[in-house]
Parts: C-alpha cells; structure tokens; sequence
C-alpha cells in the first residue's frame, strides 16, 4: 500500500494540506462566519447542539472549526498529514485542549479505521472522496458511519462531457511537473478561470470586484487563489452526475433533503441526504 508522500513524490496526488496551511494565514472571522452560515442553511439548523459530527477529509478545519462553535462534538480526519496539521491548528486557536473536539490522520478508504468510528448524527465530507482515487469505494464506505435518522453531507464535482477529460489532463500535467515548472499549467488555467469574470468586472466598472469578494460571493468563505491552486492541482479526480450520487445513495435507504448544483458546469454539487430510521430499507 502506498503511502502519502510516496503518491505526492510520483506525482499521483497533490498537496492538499500545504495549500490549506497558505489558506490559514487569510483566514478571518469574517470567513468564519460565512462558512458557518453556509453549514446552517445546506443542513437547515441554527446549531448543532448535542450533535456528533464527523468531518472526512477535514482538510483546513475551517468546517470543523464551524461545527464545533455550532455546538457538536466533533471528530475530523485526513489522509494528509498537513492537513491534519491544519486542523490541529485551528482547534489550537479557537478551541485549545477541548476534549469534545477529536483531530486524528485516517483514510476514507481504510476500512479497519473507519469501523473504529462508530456512527455520527452527521457525516460531513465536502470535496473530498473524489480525490481517494477510489470514489464510488469511498462513497460507499462513509454510507456506515450515518446513523438510522442521520444525516450525511457529500459535495462532489460535477461530470463534464467536453472539460472532465481536460481538467484531468491539466491535473496530472500539474503534478508531474517540477515545482519550478508548475506555472507552465496554472498560468492558462488560471486565465481560463478567472479571464472570462474578469473582463466583466472591467466592463461593468468594478475592476477584480469578484475576486476580491470571493469569500462572500462563494459563500463557503474560501480564498480565490487557494481555490484556483487547489482546483488545477487537485488529483486524484473524479466526477459523477447528480443522478448518479442520488441514485446511489437512495438505493442505500438515504433520501434526499437539500440539493445544490453547479448548473452543469465546473464545480461541485453537493447533496444532504437523510439515512432512513427504516432499517430494513438499507
């Protein structure tokens, strides 16, 4: 089995904890507060309050961090090593030596880890398990850990017919590439991106307005630049159809409660679904 440095060494997975630990320095209360607006709304609560709460592929922290000021107890993981780094330091700074607030390395495709988890209220995992390299294994393996009556949150990327193959390309182009030489793909890719917007922001007289409003136009609070980094270099990559997670996930006793889509184009949709508390549908 290999390993993380050895995948990131082959070029076969990107750094996702080194970009989040750069996210970390731009992160605000103000960030904070519109991640944690979102979480409210995409799971239709004002808190979490006696809630347990399981963060797969943590990433940040920033969505731990929100779950853990909204009240749940919380347990997150990663399968970077910086990214639990970053984890651990958020909870560092906001909530220090707090033993409602578990940060641990682990894989959403270790099957032995998991089972050591028991079962969670809500299953939190956004743009995550399509990186494993093993999506739909993934996706099935995150169905045990919702409790009868529980709730699980994915987001995944979207499938393009024209640009999935592309944007695989640029991924693996990306990685392979030395450090030094990594400007060659996230220079066009990044004029794909963004030069479109851009220009609009130009003609209507509001020069770079999106891009230094990312948090809030985002809504999740992220950075425009982390997110630029993290989309061009982000591999392993895997997409599927709404159809297809809803599918899925109906076929394994979830019921869809709240849906947002990219509207066919780049990005992620995301799905909150509810296990049913019929456990002879599942």
């Amino acid at each position: 089995m290999t390993t993380h440095a050895t995948e990131v060494a082959n070029g076969d997975r990107f750094e996702f904890g080194a970009n989040w630990a750069q996210f970390l320095e731009v992160l605000t209360d103000e960030r904070i507060a519109l991640a944690e607006q979102s979480l409210r709304t995409m799971l239709g609560v004002d808190n979490l309050a006696g809630k347990r709460f399981l963060d797969i592929g943590s990433g940040s922290g920033l969505f731990s961090l929100v779950a853990r000021r909204l009240g749940a107890t919380v347990h997150s993981f990663d399968y970077d090593p910086r990214s639990v780094a970053c984890t651990m330091e958020l909870k560092r700074r906001y909530f220090p030596n707090d033993p409602a607030w578990a940060v641990e390395q682990g894989s959403a495709l270790d099957g032995d880890y998991l089972k050591t988890l028991g079962q969670w209220d809500i299953v939190y995992s956004w743009g995550v398990l399509h990186h494993t390299g093993a999506m739909w294994d993934a996706l099935g393996n995150v169905e045990p850990l919702v409790r009868h009556g529980g709730t699980l949150f994915v987001a995944i990327y979207n499938y393009q017919p024209v640009m999935t193959p592309v944007w695989t390309w640029v991924k693996k182009t990306y990685n392979r590439l030395p450090h030094g030489l990594r400007w060659l793909v996230l220079g066009p890719s990044m004029v794909r991106l963004w030069g479109p917007r851009t220009i609009y922001d130009l003609v209507r007289g509001k020069p770079f307005h999106t891009w230094r409003n990312y948090a809030t136009h985002g809504v999740r609070g992220m950075s425009a630049w982390r997110d630029v980094v993290d989309w061009v270099g982000g591999y392993p990559f895997e997409v599927a159809k709404p159809e297809e997670i809803f599918d899925f996930y109906h076929s394994r006793g979830f019921d869809l409660h709240r849906m947002r889509t990219c509207g066919g184009g780049l990005g992620c949709n995301e799905f909150v679904l509810k296990k049913s508390i019929d456990q002879s549908r599942s």
